[in-house]
């Protein structure tokens, strides 16, 4: 009889602290199981603006709809358009697993599987957790933020499969209710982080607190409202690691100057592999030359070559 065994925690700090779950080797091949079994007949269902753990419809995916979705509306920059940018408060600790258990037995009618996903979705990652790096490090993480301070039956832990498709689950019910209750035709979300347009600022307003409402009552979660921005898309839109401004998507200026740091204090054996890595990130964008130019300058100083297109780096 299977029975899901310990997790790992450990606590990232960048770009702010935050408690990461990883689950055995043996249940992360059940996570797996279950997506693969019962994944397609809810993304099926998912609208083509709901982004993020779904084949295809990553970061760049969900830039490039918003981009296009700007260029729609605006008439490629030519008409004046406010966005309406809006975030989940403490999102994946907030999530109710009797809603979402509701949601997914829906549509997983085959008893085993149902029980399995049961199984796996009201398993408590907290018993018998093994804990990495040093224990002051988790005093870092507010407690509303924590996993370990909340009720049983609230609260994804962040890092596993299980959870990034379950929250997509979770969130579809405010996908459909924005796009068939609210009928608004621009909306784009990755993960918890939700974009809407519009000409009218009265109509953005208007939607944000029907939507404040009906995440509360409907899902028991609740809008940031130190995160949420209201003005026109021509001085920028913040979204997935790009900003995009009239006629130009670039890599966020706090994400670039991580890298750069990062490649700077990094190991010279390490610095190869990141390089690349971080060349590639850049290149989403659609205007990356000037940021590609800054790495391969740090790259050169660690005694690296570049390409004369200043998009790979060469030990």
């Amino acid at each position: 009889m299977y029975a899901p065994g310990p997790s790992t925690c450990f606590v990232i700090r960048w770009p702010r602290p935050r408690e990461v779950w990883a689950a055995g080797f043996r249940d992360r091949v059940v996570h797996h199981a279950i997506y693969r079994h019962v994944g397609a007949r809810f993304e099926n269902s998912f609208i083509a603006n709901s982004c993020a753990c779904i084949p295809g419809r990553g970061t760049l995916y969900a830039a490039q709809r918003l981009e296009g979705m700007v260029r729609s509306i605006t008439q490629n920059w030519s008409r004046p358009v406010h966005y309406l940018k809006m975030d989940l408060a403490n999102f994946f600790v907030s999530i109710d697993k009797r809603i979402l258990f509701a949601l997914l037995a829906n549509r997983v009618h085959e008893p085993w599987w149902r029980d399995l996903v049961e199984l796996v979705l009201f398993h408590d990652p907290r018993d018998g957790v093994v804990l990495h790096g040093r224990p002051e490090e988790l005093a870092l993480i507010p407690p509303h933020k924590s996993l370990f301070q909340q009720p049983a039956h609230l609260g994804l832990p962040i890092g596993n499969l299980s959870s990034q498709f379950f929250a997509n689950v979770y969130l579809d019910v405010l996908d459909q209710f924005v796009k068939h209750r609210l009928r608004a035709p621009h909306y784009v979300r990755y993960v918890d982080d939700f974009i809407l347009l519009h000409e009218s600022p009265r109509q953005l307003n208007a939607w944000r607190a029907e939507i404040e409402a009906f995440v509360a009552e409907r899902l028991r979660v609740h809008v940031n409202p130190a995160k949420t921005v209201l003005q026109p898309v021509d001085r920028g839109i913040d979204f997935v690691g790009h900003v995009l401004k009239p006629w130009r998507r670039t890599c966020r200026p706090r994400t670039l100057n991580h890298a750069l740091h990062r490649l700077e204090e990094m190991p010279i054996e390490d610095v190869y592999a990141a390089a690349n890595s971080y060349l590639g990130m850049v290149r989403q964008a659609t205007h990356s030359a000037r940021d590609r130019a800054r790495i391969c300058n740090v790259v050169r100083r660690r005694g690296l070559s570049v390409d004369h297109s200043l998009t790979k780096a060469y030990p």
